[in-house]
């Protein structure tokens, strides 16, 4: 397999977004050969992060170096996102998720989004929505909250600014915000990340009360153009997110198996 594809430039993506998170947090992280690992700490039984970003021709030989990386750091619930499919996590106590697409977008216009900053258009029923870069650190608790709340993040539930995404971050070479306003309401918002080879989307949410309104297509666009269009743009679909991303041109590269073991399945 070419491990320079646009599959492996999405799960590289994904690898160093979680390494800047860990960077920021001051949490511990590990790379290896094929697999990134970020043990998240806010709290005890906070979710590690694993990504593995190469394709292995020996399920076992992972499971055991897993099996050593959550002895070692006392792991109780974690996340692994496995885009080739070939683990069986059940032994560990872990759940498989349903598949979900990684996409791509290759480099391309994007319609409908001005030039300069704030991008305006017009929302869905009427009103007016802006989209601009979250630059300081009133605005990028704007976006921290929205994601808490719209996205959601359920275990950062009653928001805590700085708790799920600390104003260091905007320090992280790469890393940038993006803030939707519905008629000067927040509205919604995502987070991309540059590594040099491919911009990955995260994040994209839209409030509750805001949504069926273009809220996530608008800042998705603003984003698309302002942050590196040049590069090929990457992300995970959910099923709700995937046919506004088909729109955009993004295209299913392969499909992800995510295993997740939380504290009761642990």
């Amino acid at each position: 397999m070419n491990t320079d594809s646009r599959l492996e430039r999405a799960n590289d993506n994904a690898a160093a977004f979680w390494l800047a998170q860990a960077r920021a947090h001051g949490w511990r992280s590990r790379v290896l050969p094929g697999l990134t690992a970020v043990r998240c700490a806010r709290t005890p039984d906070d979710a590690h992060r694993i990504v593995l970003t190469r394709p292995y021709t020996e399920p076992e030989a992972v499971e055991r170096e897993l099996a050593d990386l959550l002895a070692d750091w006392s792991t109780v619930h974690f996340t692994l996102e496995d885009p080739y499919g070939g683990l069986d996590l059940t032994r560990f106590g872990a759940a498989r998720m349903p598949l979900m697409p990684v996409m791509v977008r290759d480099p391309g216009p994007v319609e409908g989004v001005t030039a300069a900053l704030p991008a305006v258009s017009q929302a869905h029923g009427g009103g007016v929505l802006t989209v601009d870069e979250a630059v300081d650190g009133d605005s990028f608790a704007l976006v921290e909250r929205a994601i808490v709340e719209g996205f959601p993040l359920p275990a950062r539930r009653p928001w805590v600014r700085g708790d799920a995404l600390p104003e260091r971050l905007l320090g992280e070479p790469g890393w940038r915000a993006w803030l939707g306003r519905d008629d000067g309401a927040v509205a919604g918002t995502c987070l991309t990340y540059d590594d040099g080879r491919a911009t990955g989307v995260y994040w994209v949410a839209t409030l509750p009360d805001r949504r069926g309104r273009g809220v996530a297509g608008a800042v998705l666009r603003t984003a698309l153009v302002h942050a590196h269009p040049d590069r090929p743009a990457t992300l995970v679909a959910t099923s709700l997110g995937e046919p506004l991303y088909r729109k955009l041109g993004f295209v299913e590269r392969a499909r992800t198996c995510w295993w997740s073991r939380t504290p009761a399945q642990g």
